[in-house]
């Protein structure tokens, strides 16, 4: 993934340039972030090979950026920019519909430096008044600052987990057991902090978490638990426990907080006391359980529940009658609906993302790029679907996985789909998709999405709110009537495996499926790597209680396609 994040810390570059109000260079900057995006071979290739100035946009400034970022890690010259920028103008620029250059704007007419003055403005009303805000940016600006508190000091899951098992590998030779906890472990959306479990020798397991390539500062050391500050500024606490009181801590420190309040008043209800050193005898004080999670659970009379179920979302009472969900595994997962090629947006040719397939293992796959509609993702006309079609069947003769010939069509304002019924009767699977007019009030919008799903034409809802966590809310929508619709229609709403979507949410899945539609899970893959996005979409499907039977690409190949047939010819 070296390739976006080199992109990523260019564009980061052009932002703060932009802020400042320097001229040319954020253009620059853009555009060889663009371009280093899109490239199908890893950068790191084109920096052993000497060849970076040979990817348009790189001069040699930009080159030399490059290299540091590669060899060290890390960048001085956006540490100086950072240096250089009021940090609450940066908060600003971040607010959605905001960016730089509205940063700048509102800096420079109305003093604007920080959240809370960009807030103060908007509530008195004065942010409408500037040319080329209004009424309606004002209230878009007052919830996107809300949105951005809520995810404060947050990080995607994508972003943590990988790093957190990476750390747990590093320390795992030095500790008897360990683990994960926290909302990591529950597979949270957004992760605060990584918390780590652990027994073993303390000094030794301290010493080796103090090693850690990654960690940059250390916070605190303490007899039991070293914390320790990460590049990027994450933070990240490791605690070291008895060995017999393992499982009481690594469900203490597992959470949620209301998961850990319903469960401590059942074992006093059921003559225990719980603690995170173990589940003791309330009158005789002995303790009874504490080595394992399932030890403590078994005891209190429940089969051990999952932790991305410990919401206190009904999984006590579930967990007592013995009613939990067998719930979905990655391993269950029989193939990806919804990715693209280099035919619209993907970094990818079909063929690239079909042998990425195979060495998961999976049965089948979607290639569901863009419609026509979507210009500016390349979207595809129906000639171009037909050009497509010859390239689908030359890759089928010369590999096991199932293509199906998809297209991800774009719903528009009133509606209609961008693409004639009868090229879409001969696709094997559709995606219907809102990319635009995201401003609808929340009747016309459901109204919109449901006229779509009247059309037959549509099998699965692809990312059916449209919210990018910490970018974009959800668009407003009745999700009660859309979850009818889908049903009714036989519409397969989806869990957008992106770790900046995951859309469905775990609340709006588990609703969907109790309402009695069927799940989809597509990574919306734009190159190989992002393949890796299903475990993300499977972590939703679990805090969603959803089962093998709910998600639709669990099926086998026979399974899925009499799912689409069956769709179809009812």
């Amino acid at each position: 993934m070296i390739n976006k994040k080199v992109a990523d810390i260019l564009y980061e570059i052009a932002d703060l340039l932009e802020l400042q109000g320097v001229a040319f260079k954020p253009r620059a900057y853009t555009r060889a972030a663009r371009n280093i995006e899109s490239l199908k071979e890893d950068l790191a290739e084109y920096y052993d090979g000497d060849r970076l100035q040979d990817i348009e946009g790189v001069g040699k400034a930009i080159e030399d950026k490059i290299i540091e970022m590669i060899e060290t890690g890390k960048l001085e010259y956006l540490d100086k920019l950072y240096e250089e920028t009021p940090k609450g103008l940066i908060d600003v620029m971040r607010v959605p519909d905001i960016g730089p250059k509205k940063a700048r704007k509102l800096y420079d007419e109305l003093g604007v430096e920080d959240l809370e003055g960009l807030r103060e403005k908007a509530e008195k009303g004065e942010i409408s008044k500037l040319k080329g805000f209004g009424d309606r940016t004002e209230e878009k600006i007052l919830r996107g600052i809300g949105m951005l508190e809520a995810v404060s000091g947050r990080h995607l899951m994508h972003e943590m987990i990988p790093l957190a098992h990476e750390m747990i590998q590093y320390v795992r030779d030095h500790a008897d057991r360990i683990e994960t906890c926290g909302s990591l472990r529950r597979w949270q959306e957004t992760i605060g902090d990584i918390d780590i479990l652990a027994t073993g020798d303390t000094e030794v397991i301290m010493d080796a978490l103090v090693g850690f390539p990654h960690v940059e500062e250390v916070l605190a050391r303490g007899e039991t638990k070293t914390s320790v500050r990460l590049i990027g500024g994450i933070q990240a606490d490791i605690r070291v426990v008895d060995s017999e009181s393992f499982g009481a801590a690594l469900q203490y420190f597992t959470g949620s907080k209301e998961h850990n309040v319903r469960l401590r008043q059942h074992a006093i209800d059921s003559g225990y006391k719980l603690n995170e050193y173990g589940l003791f005898d309330k009158d005789s004080q002995e303790k009874v359980a504490g080595e394992t999670e399932e030890a403590i659970y078994e005891t209190m009379g429940m089969a051990w529940i999952p932790p991305e179920l410990r919401e206190d979302h009904g999984e006590i009472d579930a967990a007592l009658e013995g009613r939990l969900p067998d719930l979905v595994t990655t391993d269950d997962i029989k193939g990806d609906l919804q990715m693209h090629s280099d035919w619209s947006d993907g970094r990818n040719t079909m063929e690239e993302m079909v042998r990425e397939a195979e060495n998961r293992g999976y049965e089948y796959i979607a290639i569901t790029d863009h419609s026509q509609g979507l210009t500016i993702a390349n979207g595809l006309t129906a000639n171009d679907l037909e050009e497509r079609m010859e390239e689908i069947e030359h890759v089928r003769q010369n590999t096991d996985v199932r293509i199906l010939n998809g297209i991800e069509v774009d719903i528009k304002k009133d509606g209609s789909l961008d693409m004639d019924s009868h090229v879409l009767e001969e696709m094997d699977i559709v995606l219907g998709a809102v990319h635009s007019n995201f401003a609808m009030d929340a009747s016309t919008q459901t109204s919109r999405i449901k006229e779509a799903f009247s059309t037959g034409l549509i099998d699965i809802f692809a990312h059916p709110t449209g919210r990018k966590i910490g970018e974009r809310e959800p668009y407003a929508l009745n999700m009660n009537e859309i979850i009818s619709a889908a049903v009714d229609h036989g519409v397969a709403l989806e869990i957008n495996a992106s770790p900046v979507r995951l859309d469905l949410d775990s609340l709006d899945a588990r609703q969907a499926m109790e309402a009695g539609a069927k799940i989809s899970i597509g990574t919306d893959a734009h190159g190989i790597q992002h393949l890796d996005f299903m475990k993300y979409g499977v972590g939703v499907a679990r805090r969603a209680w959803l089962e093998c039977e709910d998600v639709i690409n669990t099926y086998h190949y026979e399974g899925l396609m009499k799912f689409l047939e069956g769709r179809k010819n009812g």
